[in-house]
C-alpha cells in the first residue's frame, strides 16, 4: 500500500513552500486524499512527493533527465494514447476497466487507433499454431510489407489490423469474422463463460503506456518500418522473462505450490532472493486494478493459486497483478500452458499498433545519445 504524509512532512521532503505544494496536487503531480484520523486536514502521497524531490535534487541537465526517462522515469514520448494516472489506466480517456465491463478487442481497438467504427482481425486458419508460427507468420508479413513513411493513418491501421488477423489465427483463433475473443475461445475449446473472461482480458491488456515492448514498436515505427514489422519488434521484445513470460514464472510458482504448499513456496523463492512473480507492480502501489477486474470474471479460481495469492500478501504485502491474474484465467479455463503469453501478445499488439501510428503521424526518428564510459584515443 502507498505510504500518505502529512502537508508539513511534504513541505519538509520538498523543501518549497505550500502553494508550490498545492501546485502539484492541482496539476495531478501529487495525490491526495483527505487524512483518515482528521478530515479537516489532508495527506500526500508518498511515492509522488519521493519523484518530484528526486528530480529536484537532479536538477534539470538533458543528461539528468535523459536518464531518468529509462527505468519508471518521467515521461519521454508525448502520447495521447494511454496512461497510469493515480492507479487507474486510460485509454485516451476513458478509463480500462469501465471499458473492459463491455467492450471487444476490436472496439478498444477503434479507441485506441482512433476509429470510427471497430476494426475486424480476420485471417484464415493457420496450419500451425503456437509461439513460434507466430514469430514466423508475423516475420513473413513484415518481409512483404510497404514502409510506414508517408501513408495515411487508415492505410497503416488496415495492415496493422491484418497483421493482428495473422497473429491471432496462430494462437489458435478460429477463423470467421466473429469478435476474435469468441474465434479464440472455439480454438481453445472454451465456453461463452470463458469467452467473456477472455474478452475482459484481451481489452485489460490492450495497451499500457510506454513498457518496453510498446518502446521497441516506437522505435521500429520511428524508422518507417512497416507496420506488422513494428508489431514483430513488440513481439520479439515482449517475450522476454521480465515482461510477457512474467506469467509463466507465476505457473512455475503454482507447480511449487502445488506440490510443496503455498507457504512453503513463497519462503523457498524469498528464501533465494528470487523476484516473486505476479505480485506487486511500480505502477499500481495499491493493487493492480486489471487483475482485480480480471480476477473478478472468473468463477472458478484454482485452489493452489488461491492460497499462494493468500501467502504471497501475508509475506510481501503486495497484490496480486495481471501476470498471476492471467495465471488464474489459464489454469480455471483450461487453456494451452503458453495462453497467458498468447493472450497478452494478442492484447497488446492493438496498443502496439496505435503507438505505431501516433509515431509514424509525428514524423521524428527515435534516436537517443549514449553517455559513453569506456576509452578515448
Amino acid at each position: 500500500m502507498s505510504e500518505w504524509l502529512s502537508r508539513e512532512e511534504a513541505l519538509e521532503r520538498l523543501k518549497v513552500r505550500p502553494q508550490t505544494l498545492y501546485a502539484y496536487v492541482s496539476r495531478g503531480r501529487i495525490g491526495m486524499r483527505p487524512d483518515r484520523a482528521d478530515p479537516r486536514r489532508s495527506q500526500y502521497r508518498a511515492d509522488d512527493v519521493a519523484a518530484l524531490a528526486t528530480r529536484r535534487a537532479r536538477g534539470r541537465s538533458p543528461s539528468a533527465i535523459a536518464e531518468s526517462a529509462i527505468a519508471w522515469g518521467e515521461p519521454s514520448i508525448a502520447t495521447a494514447i494511454s496512461t497510469v494516472w493515480h492507479g487507474r489506466l486510460v485509454y485516451r480517456g476513458r478509463d480500462a476497466v469501465a471499458l473492459c465491463e463491455h467492450a471487444t478487442l476490436e472496439e478498444t481497438a477503434a479507441v485506441l487507433w482512433a476509429r470510427p467504427e471497430p476494426v475486424s482481425f480476420e485471417a484464415q486458419a493457420s496450419s500451425q499454431l503456437g509461439r513460434a508460427p507466430a514469430f514466423a507468420q508475423l516475420a513473413t508479413l513484415a518481409g512483404q510489407g510497404r514502409p510506414s513513411l508517408g501513408r495515411s493513418a487508415a492505410s497503416l491501421c488496415a495492415d496493422a489490423a491484418r497483421a493482428i488477423g495473422v497473429l491471432a489465427s496462430a494462437i489458435g483463433a478460429s477463423p470467421g469474422s466473429d469478435p476474435v475473443h469468441r474465434r479464440l475461445a472455439r480454438g481453445w475449446s472454451v465456453d461463452d463463460g470463458g469467452a467473456e473472461a477472455i474478452r475482459r482480458a484481451l481489452v485489460l491488456l490492450a495497451d499500457h503506456e510506454l513498457n518496453a515492448s510498446t518502446f521497441a514498436a516506437r522505435v521500429a515505427a520511428s524508422t518507417g518500418a512497416s507496420p506488422a514489422a513494428c508489431l514483430l519488434a513488440g513481439l520479439a521484445t515482449l517475450s522476454g522473462p521480465r515482461h510477457g513470460g512474467a506469467s509463466e514464472a507465476v505457473m512455475q510458482l503454482a507447480d511449487d505450490a502445488a506440490r510443496h504448499g503455498a507457504d512453503a513456496t513463497i519462503r523457498r523463492w524469498l528464501g533465494h532472493d528470487r523476484p516473486l512473480p505476479g505480485f506487486g507492480h511500480p505502477l499500481y502501489p495499491e493493487g493492480d486494478p486489471r487483475a482485480t477486474a480480471l480476477l473478478a470474471a472468473i468463477d472458478d479460481t484454482d485452489e493452489t493459486l488461491r492460497s499462494l495469492e493468500t501467502a504471497a500478501m501475508a509475506a510481501t504485502g503486495a497484490s496480486a497483478n495481471i501476470d498471476f491474474a492471467l495465471a488464474v484465467l489459464t489454469r480455471s479455463l483450461g487453456l494451452p500452458r503458453d495462453a497467458p503469453f498468447h493472450l497478452f501478445a494478442l492484447g497488446r499488439s492493438v496498443g502496439w499498433a496505435a503507438h505505431v501510428v501516433e509515431q509514424i503521424v509525428s514524423g521524428s526518428i527515435i534516436r537517443p545519445r549514449g553517455r559513453y564510459e569506456g576509452l578515448l584515443p
